[in-house]
């Protein structure tokens, strides 16, 4: 496949030019400039001009539901999700039915993972069954092909436990990632504590059930030196304690969900449970904090924590409903529009929040545009307006169909395949 015209992003050579890519093998062959290359007979030619093109996106969090939930997922329909948001590499979380702790359990579903048209990679978890009471066996998961540890979805209470886990990890040298929300703090999970929640009639979840855990294993990764990544950072004060434990030394990393860089906890009264998520949307000065901390580099990593949930289980009353919305194909239209256009963010620093940057944290082969790469490709137009208003998930469960976005994606290619045109 010879691509022509193509202007490219690539943070990790810090290249931006207009570019022709000829593909062989799965491969980036050649990368030269563009108008240099001409098709050979029978190959495959495809015109870029006016695209952009970068590494395919990285994902570090996100929930395919499988094994045990695929009536709202399934490693198929995900793959999908993925390939049209223009994302080649994806972190299944450990969450499932079974839990992703045994190395049994990890294997089957890598066998099945592989035979997608993106790449899936898996997390495992650090404690069995998810109930922060025994570790797992992190060295034999490691060696069977998890690349972090994870109990997402549920915080892990247990400051000697995770201090252990942190120092196993360290060992191992893969990061550990972290759900932040003590619910000695909660009354109802997945709608902030304030105005909004009164207007409910509810409690909700204050932002200090997030800042208190975040303080303790802040504190606990610069002791530990282990690389830990504070998973969907949704409090002003979270990304200040996280900014001033790094300046001290410790390896974190922050993940920045578009939902928590776009909305407030105000949508919660527009768009009911499909604003419902934990952690929360909190306030606008939250958010605008989260910006910054992307600006600055407080936050490396954006990540769209894809939660999918039947319309039947996000019609029930909102204090009955789950938490969690799907993200992954709207994810690089919220990124342009709510950060680049606005002016936060240049586009080659929102590429790399979504390409190098998780890629390095967590070994994977991929993030960059470079010869002899797999060839892991997306080609968007940041000016084009879209409306989201069908997807390829199973679920639709988003507060996004139906805005005006900038930004969209035309072609995904995985390992040289066209997996996903516009």
């Amino acid at each position: 496949m010879l691509i022509k015209n193509g202007f490219l992003i690539d943070p990790a050579s810090d290249t931006e030019r207009l570019v022709d890519l000829r593909i062989t093998d799965g491969r980036i062959q050649i990368l030269a400039d563009a108008g240099t290359l001409t098709p050979k007979n029978g190959e495959d030619e495809l015109d870029a001009t006016g695209l952009m093109i970068s590494p395919g996106l990285v994902d570090t969090h996100i929930h395919f539901r499988d094994p045990g939930f695929t009536y709202k997922e399934d490693l198929h329909t995900g793959s999908l999700a993925a390939a049209a948001g223009g994302f080649t590499s994806v972190i299944c979380m450990a969450n499932t039915s079974p839990v992703i702790d045994s190395v049994p359990v990890l294997k089957e579903l890598m066998e099945r993972e592989a035979l997608e048209d993106i790449h899936i990679f898996q997390a495992a978890a650090v404690s069995c069954g998810l109930k922060g009471e025994e570790m797992t066996s992190m060295k034999e998961l490691a060696a069977a092909g998890a690349c972090g540890f994870t109990d997402d979805g549920i915080p892990l209470k247990n400051a000697a436990f995770l201090y252990k886990a942190m120092e196993e990890a360290k060992a191992l040298d893969l990061p550990i990632s972290l759900h932040e929300e003590d619910p000695a703090f909660i009354e109802t999970n997945g709608i902030n504590h304030g105005p909004v929640s009164d207007a409910l009639g509810i409690y909700g979840s204050p932002s200090i059930a997030e800042e208190s855990l975040v303080a303790r294993d802040c504190l606990l990764a610069l002791r530990s030196g282990a690389q830990v990544v504070i998973q969907h950072i949704s409090s002003g004060q979270s990304v200040e304690l996280v900014r001033t434990f790094k300046a001290m030394g410790a390896n974190l990393h922050a993940e920045a969900t578009p939902h928590h860089f776009t909305l407030t906890d105000e949508a919660v009264l527009k768009y009911g449970a499909l604003a419902k998520m934990n952690p929360p949307l909190r306030t606008e000065n939250d958010r605008l904090a989260i910006i910054e901390g992307l600006k600055d580099g407080t936050i490396d990593l954006i990540a769209t924590d894809h939660a999918p949930h039947s319309t039947e289980e996000k019609s029930r009353p909102i204090t009955q409903t789950p938490s969690g919305i799907i993200g992954l194909e709207t994810s690089l239209a919220l990124g342009i529009t709510s950060l680049v256009r606005p002016g936060h963010l240049t586009l080659s620093q929102l590429i790399k929040k979504m390409t190098i940057n998780p890629a390095s944290l967590y070994h994977l082969p991929c993030g960059s545009v470079a010869e002899g790469k797999s060839a892991d490709l997306v080609l968007f137009d940041p000016n084009e307006k879209w409306t989201p208003e069908t997807y390829a998930s199973k679920s639709s469960n988003s507060p996004f169909t139906g805005w005006e976005l900038y930004g969209k994606v035309k072609y995904t290619i995985c390992d040289g395949k066209i997996v996903y045109k516009d």
